[in-house]
């Protein structure tokens, strides 16, 4: 199966629609109006200025939200590449987590442990709903 001809339900496609949206609304956080949260999420250990950080990872938001939207042939790599971005970002939540930092409402230990079980749902997410695991499943079909 060809990545530019995988074949996604209706349910399939406002799910990824509704992620783009969300990957959006984040972008324009980390511009704006919650740019000091997002900052607090940058690990220590990154040796790039917070700020830098927390604009660039904004912009890459957006342009992921945006063909996460848009669809069409390209929607299996940016699904891909968007699963790959929450697996990159997953560290800022570890960090937080790991060093108490109150940010989005999470104020309490517990609070930052129960989102880290959230990332792997968004991982899903973008590969479902992008007809991601669906190309991978029958990729070795189409190497015959």
């Amino acid at each position: 199966m060809n990545w530019n001809t995988v074949k996604t339900s209706s349910v399939q496609n406002v799910a990824r629609v509704i992620l783009g949206s969300f990957m959006l609304l984040a972008a324009v956080g980390h511009m704006t109006f919650q740019r000091l949260e997002f900052r607090a999420q940058v690990p220590q250990w990154v040796p790039l200025d917070t700020d830098l950080v927390v604009i660039l990872s904004g912009v890459v938001e957006a342009v992921l939200g945006l063909g996460m939207i848009i669809g069409g042939k390209w929607k299996v790599r940016v699904g891909l590449a968007l699963a790959l971005f929450y697996v990159l970002i997953f560290p800022g939540n570890i960090a937080q987590y790991l060093n108490g930092i109150d940010a989005f409402g999470l104020d309490s230990d517990r609070a930052r442990l129960i989102r880290l079980f959230f990332q792997p749902v968004l991982i899903l997410w973008a590969l479902w709903s992008s007809g991601a695991i669906k190309w991978w499943r029958n990729r070795k079909a189409n190497q015959a």
